[in-house]
């Protein structure tokens, strides 16, 4: 039916202070909890557990995404990177690192962009119309004490704290990875990628760190 309820699509922001700190004069000292409604919540993981079945079933996302997918972890990450470091021993080779964080990913996603992007994962056209419905029309309000803000909109992004946000962001960033794996090969240029989310790894082996 391509609808997502609204109320659903409303959150509320709760402001905590940090424990132990002297004073309370920034906003970095304060810790951020999103509650949302707990219906919705269940709703958003049966989505993504089906979305991830079959993207990864048609082999849309990438290999080496590993953030963001039930079963796969940081420690996952860690076996694969270190696998890599000892094979390329065996053949005398030295592995060289450059870490890469993408700055103000979540905020950054685009609402007109992903409908297209589950189109190219071969979905069915209502998938994305429900996700051109459910990615509007959010509203959000903070509470600190006794102090409630009023609704206001918040139309970017993902919701904080939803449970599609994992899925979602892995396969809004999978085709930045088959382009950039696409252009390394077209260059010559022996790198390879780990994903974990909006943080990742280029990884080189040589004879030289260099």
């Amino acid at each position: 039916m391509g609808y997502w309820p609204s109320h659903f699509k409303s959150s509320t922001i709760v402001i905590i202070p940090k424990p132990n700190k002297t004073v309370y004069n920034l906003p970095k000292l304060y810790q951020l909890i999103v509650l949302l409604n707990t219906i919705g919540k269940l709703f958003e993981k049966i989505i993504g557990d089906h979305l991830q079945f079959h993207t990864i079933s048609n082999n849309f996302i990438y290999r080496s995404q590993l953030g963001g997918l039930k079963q796969k972890s940081t420690t996952d990450a860690g076996v694969i990177l270190t696998y890599i470091i000892y094979s390329e021993w065996v053949k005398n080779l030295t592995t060289s690192t450059l870490a890469f964080d993408i700055a103000q990913f979540f905020p950054s996603l685009n609402h007109q962009l992903f409908p297209l992007i589950l189109d190219k994962a071969g979905l069915d056209q209502r998938v994305s119309i429900f996700f051109k419905n459910y990615l509007v029309g959010s509203k959000t309000k903070y509470i600190w004490n006794d102090f409630i803000f009023p609704l206001f909109d918040i139309n970017i992004s993902v919701g904080q704290g939803s449970a599609l946000l994992p899925i979602l962001s892995t396969l809004y960033l999978s085709p930045v990875f088959y382009s950039l794996e696409k252009h390394l090969k077209i260059l010559k240029i022996p790198i390879s990628m780990i994903s974990f989310v909006d943080d990742g790894l280029f990884v080189s082996q040589s004879k030289s760190i260099l």
